[in-house]
Order: structure tokens, then sequence, then C-alpha cells
């Protein structure tokens, strides 16, 4: 035994379990008259805030939730799922955050999966959360406490579900005097569900520890300010609003809540509120791009945005620079918290052209400051490939921040963990400079006489026409080359443009056997989180006459 084992133990003095909880209290604290919320007329200091959230934990102890209880929530970015995110960890409960998009049925699965006791719901959604718990009680025979939200800013209809009013909860329970941590930092703190595109979703469980340490890399990856004025355009059911719930608390910043993306809303918000940092998919920034100048007018603050959830095209990069918004793009999964890597600007970058600098910015980077390992592997032999910017293989990651495992699911779990290093199914390069690089999705390379061809890389190519709102490249079946590329388009407002236009267009940047085939101007499938679905446009290539 060393000598510094001896008589140096672990104990409550020196060691405390690591929760994003702890940095709701500080912020009530030290910036307790600070302003922590706005949403429409409402407006909370991080004193209230915190009030609010420890009176939340309060109802829900009384209601019989603790350490290993789920709650799940169905609720809009408003102040109400800021609290769940403050409240429901301090009792060492875990949190679900429910998708606002889904059907009833696959709500009640989900539900019924995670064994959730509670559900808050707000009343926009009371048909289809009605007929969610009609078939959890019919199906499943769990019947839950349900906590319905009037929120202040909605004026639709909807009817109360449950028997409780959750201002009149709140009211009804003294504060908490502390909001608590878990004693073991393993504890998990949420569940997510994956999108389920082929099978049951899988329950992606995340713990206390790597949601305080994301937390804080977001921090330090965008090397955000004291008290910024962060704009909700992310939904918090999206892998908990990657983790920036907690990030705002810890910087005693300011949510600024919306309950609906919308272009004008969004840079109204900015405008009215000084907004200088915001979170979104690619097709959100693209509607930020696409939005009439005027829109933006009075913004004269410096607006940061983080783009994830899909390689972001590099028209959209380009497009966000020309409109004066710096962009921070990450990668990550709902496995990893979100985002846990990014694509790291060095100062020389700037001297650059603009292209050049898409081109560096649009990479998925390298790992997150506070993440222990990112690679790419050859998934058979788990051997790193080649920093050549040629040689595929999958990118893995290894560290605090990646998920306790899949809930009720060992294999899947195991499968994702093989080797020592979670497997995220995405195909990359290493460059020279040893960022990494996606090239697609392994189910979505497109094998075209024996060529393969990165969707990702024909998308680029197409959104680099002015007439390109959004687009998805997928295989299609071939009977000579066994697959060739069909895209699927959406254009701006207003413009004009034919698939002619686009194949020659694409004819100029991408190799032959890389051109689409076949040009289809049709809506696009999208997750409410902006992500394309590839696997109905999949699905619609194969069913339709693809083959000539």
């Amino acid at each position: 035994m060393s000598i510094y084992d001896q008589h140096l133990d672990r104990q409550a003095a020196n060691f405390v379990p690591l929760s994003p909880v702890s940095f709701v209290e500080r912020s009530a604290e030290v910036f307790g008259g600070r302003p922590a919320v706005i949403h429409g007329a409402r407006r909370y200091t991080w004193a209230q805030l915190r009030e609010r959230s420890a009176r939340l934990a309060a109802a829900l102890r009384a209601g019989g939730v603790g350490r290993g209880s789920t709650v799940s929530v169905m609720l809009p970015n408003t102040p109400e799922m800021v609290e769940a995110h403050y409240a429901v960890p301090a009792l060492g409960a875990v949190l679900n955050t429910l998708n606002t998009r889904l059907d009833a049925a696959l709500l009640a699965w989900q539900m019924n999966h995670c064994e959730a006791q509670v559900l808050i719901t707000d009343r926009e959604f009371a048909p289809v959360m009605a007929e969610a718990l009609r078939l959890l009680k019919t199906e499943h025979g769990r019947e839950l406490l349900v906590v319905d939200v009037a929120d202040s800013e909605y004026t639709g209809p909807g009817d109360g579900l449950g028997s409780v009013e959750y201002e009149a909860w709140l009211a009804a329970h003294p504060p908490l005097a502390r909001l608590e941590g878990p004693a073991d930092e393993w504890d998990a703190i949420a569940v997510s569900y994956t999108s389920g595109t082929t099978g049951d979703p899988k329950g992606v469980v995340t713990h206390h520890r790597g949601a305080y340490l994301n937390a804080v890399c977001n921090a330090a990856t965008w090397t955000m300010p004291h008290f910024p004025r962060y704009l909700w355009t992310l939904p918090m059911f999206h892998c908990n609003g990657w983790c920036f719930p907690w990030t705002v608390a810890l910087l005693g910043g300011v949510h600024v809540c919306l309950r609906k993306v919308e272009a004008q809303a969004i840079l109204a918000a900015m405008r009215e509120h000084g907004v200088d940092h915001y979170c979104a998919a690619p097709i959100v920034h693209n509607l930020l791009i696409s939005a009439p100048a005027e829109w933006r007018a009075g913004i004269t603050q410096q607006v940061r945005g983080m783009v994830a959830g899909a390689a972001p095209p590099a028209a959209m990069i380009e497009g966000m620079a020309k409109i004066g918004f710096d962009i921070t793009h990450v990668y990550g999964l709902t496995e990893v918290y979100g985002p846990a890597a990014v694509a790291v600007k060095h100062e020389s970058w700037a001297a650059q052209s603009l292209s050049e600098q898409t081109r560096l910015n649009g990479r998925q980077g390298v790992r997150y400051v506070l993440q222990e390992g990112m690679s790419v592997f050859d998934p058979d032999t788990l051997a790193e490939v080649p920093a050549d910017g040629q040689t595929m293989g999958e990118i893995m990651f290894r560290g605090n921040i990646v998920m306790k495992g899949y809930l009720k699911n060992p294999a899947a779990t195991d499968k994702a963990f093989a080797g020592g290093w979670f497997h995220t199914g995405d195909l990359a390069v290493i460059e020279p400079d040893r960022y990494v690089k996606i090239k697609d999705r392994s189910k979505d390379i497109i094998i075209s006489g024996g060529e393969n061809i990165s969707s990702i890389e024909v998308e680029d190519a197409l959104y680099r026409h002015p007439a390109v709102l959004s687009c998805a490249v997928v295989a299609r079946p071939d009977p000579k080359w066994g697959e060739t590329p069909v895209a699927y388009v959406e254009t701006q407002p207003g413009a004009t443009v034919t698939a002619a236009d686009l194949i020659a267009h694409c004819k100029g940047l991408l190799a032959h056997y890389k051109v689409p085939r076949e040009i289809r101007f049709e809506p696009i499938p999208k997750t409410s989180t902006g992500k394309i679905q590839k696997f109905q446009l999949r699905e619609r290539a194969k069913s339709s006459s693809a083959i000539e």
C-alpha cells in the first residue's frame, strides 16, 4: 500500500458526487437577483426559478417520486420544462422528456417501457396524450399521476387530463430546503428514446456525472461568458437540450423560452431580449438565412449559433457567415449526451478564403475537452485508420460523456460497447490534422457499381444551388449499377428550378457517377428537431417506380 493510500480517505469533506443540480443552487445563491427566465410576460430571477424548482421537487416527493422513479414530461420549451430539469434530478429520479411530435401509441409504449409514475403535460398536447394515457391503461395496465400545465403563452384549445394543475400543485407545497444531488454520480439522470427507425426505440440512460461534465464542456467549447442570453430554439426533449439547461444554470444565464420555432419569432426574440447564443439543427439555421433581411434589423449584438443534429451543408455554414452569425459545429448522438466533439477553430483559419473556412468548419472535428477518447476505427479489427483523409472507418467514443447503456436491452448495450468503445455507426475519415470528417451513416452509403457514394457529399453539392432550401439523397434500385443516387428537394420560397438545372449544377461539382440520376421535388420528412428521416425516403424510393 502506498503512503498516499494511508489515512487519506474519501469523505464528505473532500468528495461530493458530481451533479448539475449543484449549478442551480449556486446560481440562486450567487446571482439570485439576476434574470433567469423570460417567457412572454413572465419573468423569473434565479432565486425565483430555484424556489419554483424546489416546490416542484417537493410536490413530486409528496406524490411518491424518489430515487429511480421516472417522471415523463410532454412540454414545449417553457419555464415548466426548465424546472423539470432541475427538480426531477434533485430527487434522484429520472427525467423522461417526450418528443412532442410522436403519436399516441409510441408515447404510451415509451412511458410503459420506462415505468413512468408521473406525467407533466402541456394542454396543447391534450388530444394525443389523452389517447396515450388510454392506451397505457388498457394495453399496459398502468395509470399515472397526471399534472396539467396551462402555459401563459398558449391560448389554443386543450382540456385538462389530470386531477392536478401545475401552478396550484407548486403553491400547495413548500419548497425543499435544498436541491440535492444523488449519493452516487453514476445514478441515472434521464432516459431519452432514439427514433426507432428499425424495431422499437432504445431508451438511452444517462447519468449525473456525464450531464455535469457535458454541461461544463458546452461552456468551455463555446467559450461562453457569464450570464449568456440563451434562446431555446433547440427542443429540450432532444438529448435534454444537449445539456444546455444545466449549462445556462452553470453560468447564471437567461433562458429565453420559445414555444414555436419560426424564423420571425426567433429573430424577434434575439432583437428584443439581446439573445447571444442558440443551438439548432441545420434546417433552423437555413430558415434564418432565408428570412427577409428586415427581420434581422436591430440585432446589433454578436449572435453565436451552435449547429448539430446532422452534418451541416457547406452552403449553410457559408450563409450564416454572410449574415454575420458566428457558427460552431459540434457532433454527437443521444448516447453521448448530444454534442461530444467539435470543429475547434484555429486562429490561422481566419486568413483562409471563406470557402476554405467553410470546409474546415464543416468537419466533425475533435473530442470535447472532457471526453476521453474519439477516433475512427476499423469496426472489425478496432485498428485506428490512418490520418490520410481517405480511409474510412467508424467513429467511436470513450469516456465519461457516454451513456450508462440502453434501458432493459443488454444485447444492444453490449453491441454498442464492443471492444471498450461506443460505436456510433457513422462512417468517417481522419484528415491529416487529426480532425474527423463524416462521410455518411453506414446505412446511408450508396454503393453504385462497386463505388461508395457519400450521400452527404451529394447533398453538399445540391445545397450550393441558391434555389435549394432542403435536400436529402438516398439510394434507389438500379438494374445495372445496383444502386444510384436519387435526390429529394424542397426549394426556397419563390424559387424556380428544374431537375435538369440541378443535375447540370451537380455535374460541375461531382464525379459523374455521384450525380443524382433523378431529382424529386417532394416534401422531405423530418423529425421535430429538423433531422431528415432518410429511412422514410429509402422506403419511398424502393416502393415507387424507381427502376427505369
